[in-house]
């Protein structure tokens, strides 16, 4: 028999509040390290799943792609009856509602990457940074613009600031024109956010799965509409960007299909802002909480890469990613049979005491830092070099501008049990 966790923690790895409450939720990824580090969570409305709660488990898996898959079952949690849903809503009856990288495997998976892997590698990177130093620029002249006569100034970072800065970069990079921002950035979040009652699409509390399928059945029907204008566009007008790649490019000798290119919109526009901004928000967090460190980055000199490291491993925004087996194998020393369900818990692995020394205190100086929040193996992040550049530009940008930085309320984290991040951080700042 496989070890079964406590029915608390089975509970808290499914219940999209237990998200938005951080610090239990680590207790609880705490205690399944020590105990039980691969072990079956049973919940009534849901299929059994494994909790791969070990940094190095984690690794293991995302290093096996053809043993564990994504494209068979779906790549996030859904319970039993939204996994019905799914099914019978996908346009392939296999409860996959989009088509993107996240949800290929080989051969499709590196035929559809390479497309645009080029684009998010560092050595063409160089070549925008000055677009994005700019933009990075209009986002702190606005936050600064914020203040008084005195230079003291308010805001909420999370909503005023770091929600727009790495949207516009990358719907920039993307080709969606800046009147369209405000756009994607309510559709990603409620694509994101279905459970959360001051994201979703209702504004209203979430108790069934068929409403929450129902809702992202919506937005997702809203990306639709929207990127076929952009494709049809891009194939009689080409431009120097991603969605002009996807509109004109071949798979097999034939154009993306539209299921597929959909999908492919969708991951660059929603993961290509939502978790830079979520890793923003946990650096600025810390520096208003520790005055000492926010001195230390204020100076000329600073080197940001350890600081941008471990607000990434801290934040940890894609909580989880599920997988299947494709074969019976072995785990960490537990038997893993076909057809088992596994959540990759990347949120516990960049806690995880054997591999991070003291991994609930935020250290910029952790040599090495070995988070995990970018995945690991074939399906590694795409963008993770531009969320780092990102990241590095603005902090180059504010830091020196501010003489004091502090917490102007308390944080509140999304209720989500995939990508998650502040929803909520109330900042108050002077301008040097």
């Amino acid at each position: 028999m496989p070890p079964i966790l406590p029915r608390e923690i089975a509970a808290a790895l499914v219940e999209a509040k237990s998200y938005s409450e951080w610090d239990r939720l680590h207790h609880h990824f705490a205690w399944a390290r020590a105990n039980m580090p691969l072990g079956v969570a049973e919940n009534p409305e849901f299929d059994p799943f494994w909790a791969v709660t070990r940094h190095a488990d984690i690794l293991e898996v995302s290093r096996n792609n053809v043993r564990f898959a994504n494209g068979i079952r779906q790549t996030t949690l859904a319970d039993k009856a939204g996994v019905a849903l799914a099914a019978e809503a996908s346009p392939k009856g296999d409860g996959h509602l989009i088509r993107s990288l996240v949800q290929m495997d080989a051969p499709d998976h590196m035929k559809y990457r390479l497309l645009t892997q080029s684009w998010f590698m560092p050595k063409n990177l160089k070549t925008i940074e000055a677009r994005i130093r700019e933009i990075a620029r209009d986002s702190v002249e606005a936050m600064l613009a914020m203040s008084d006569e005195n230079g003291k100034g308010e805001c909420d970072f999370a909503k005023d600031v770091a929600a727009m800065y790495p949207l516009r970069v990358i719907m920039n990079i993307l080709g969606v024109p800046p009147e369209d921002e405000p756009r994607m950035l309510m559709l990603t979040q409620q694509l994101f956010g279905p459970t959360d009652p001051e994201i979703n699409r209702t504004r209203s509390e979430i108790t069934d799965s068929a409403h929450a399928i129902q809702m992202l059945q919506y937005v997702i029907a809203d990306f639709e509409a929207y990127f076929a204008k952009i494709t049809a566009d891009r194939r009689i007008n080409p431009k120097d960007d991603i969605a002009t790649i996807i509109a004109t490019s071949t798979v097999h000798g034939e154009p993306i299909p539209d299921f597929e290119a959909n999908g492919y919109y969708m991951i660059v526009a929603t993961a290509g802002h939502d978790t830079t901004s979520a890793s923003t928000c946990g650096a600025i967090m810390e520096l208003a909480k520790n005055p000492a460190l926010f001195e230390r980055y204020c100076q000329p000199d600073a080197n940001f890469a350890g600081l941008i490291e471990e607000a990434i491993r801290w934040t940890t925004p894609v909580q989880h990613f599920m997988r299947s087996a494709t074969e019976d194998c072995e785990l960490g020393g537990q038997k893993i049979s076909e057809g088992d369900w596994l959540m990759l818990c990347y949120a516990s692995g960049n806690r995880d005491e054997t591999v991070f020394e003291d991994p609930f205190t935020f250290n910029p100086d952790r040599t090495p830092n070995n988070q995990i929040a970018f995945g690991y193996g074939g399906h590694v992040c795409l963008g993770q070099h531009l969320a780092r550049l990102e990241m590095r530009i603005f902090m180059e940008e504010l830091l020196p501008c501010l003489s004091s930085l502090e917490l102007a309320g308390d944080p509140a984290r999304v209720e989500s049990v995939f990508v998650g991040g502040l929803k909520r951080l109330p900042i108050r700042f002077t301008v040097a």
